[in-house]
């Protein structure tokens, strides 16, 4: 029998983070738990360490999500792996409407926007911003609202019975978000890779206000052989001009990756390693 697991999620059931959360953890069964914004989704996390939790990171269209950088850093919780996915959308309506039936599609901004070239060519449509791409379709499913289509993740039109009229509506098919897998410290062991098997980790620190004090430290990473895959700065607040960096970085030593980080602790402030996880390879077709 398949070992039950619950995942939290930002979203509600059909929603791209529950989709992620189901491929990542294909040989469990999954059950979800929902939460309507990142923060809920972070305490709970905190304070139920037999929940774990799936949260974007970074998006290849809208770029990282520095709320949720934050949220790693102030709180407890490890990185124990990371799923990348592409983001395609589909319109969907009740059974047996068609696409000229359609006078309003909801969705959340971001999969309008996503999708704004091609609903512009059916100028029948008014496109009216919802807070949800899978909850326009529950909507939809839930109401029986004819003349409605949703703009979601086939998953979402699947899982509340709608039909789809048309699929591979995104302008750009180079969307592809970078999901974390999270976890209390205490499942990091039986959930994430183990120290040996980790070949990513992704690091937060912040540097003395002098000059070269980034580059000391990127040239050491660079001599023992570390892949910066990600380097993101953000604004330390009440400290003008200083900055805290998010580092994500591959490697195919362990020993040499535990080398570097001695080396370069000497040279940082605020050090946490926020997860060693293994890196993952995503289909880009």
């Amino acid at each position: 029998m398949e070992k039950k697991i619950r995942v939290g999620i930002q979203g509600v059931a059909g929603c791209f983070h529950d989709a992620a959360a189901r491929e990542y953890f294909g040989d469990y069964d999954v059950e979800t738990v929902e939460f309507d914004t990142f923060p809920e989704l972070f305490e709970a996390l905190h304070y139920d360490a037999s929940l774990l939790g799936i949260a974007a990171i970074e998006n290849t269209i809208a770029g990282s999500i520095l709320s949720n950088h934050e949220l790693l850093r102030s709180g407890d919780l490890r990185i124990i792996g990371e799923h990348k996915k592409r983001i395609s959308h589909v319109l969907c309506a009740l059974p047996g409407q068609t696409v000229d039936d359609i006078i309003e599609v909801n969705s959340h901004p971001m999969a309008l926007m996503q999708c704004e070239q091609w609903l512009r060519r059916h100028p029948r449509m008014k496109m009216v911003e919802r807070f949800d791409t899978a909850g326009s379709a529950r909507e939809i499913a839930a109401d029986g609202l004819e003349g409605h289509a949703a703009v979601c993740g086939d998953y979402a039109a699947r899982l509340y019975g709608l039909d789809i009229l048309a699929e591979g509506i995104e302008t750009n098919k180079r969307n592809f978000t970078r999901f974390l897998i999270l976890a209390d410290p205490l499942l990091a062991a039986e959930f994430g890779p183990g120290e040996l098997a980790a070949d990513k980790a992704s690091l937060m620190f912040t540097l003395p206000h002098s000059a070269g004090a980034l580059s000391k430290v990127l040239a050491i990473l660079s001599f023992y052989d570390m892949n910066l895959s990600k380097i993101q700065s953000t604004p330390i607040i009440g400290r003008e001009w200083e900055y805290r960096f998010y580092v994500d970085l591959t490697f195919d030593n362990a020993v040499r990756y535990r080398q570097a980080l001695e080396a370069v602790r000497p040279l940082i402030n605020d050090f946490k390693i926020l997860g060693e996880y293994r890196s993952t390879i995503y289909d880009k077709e």
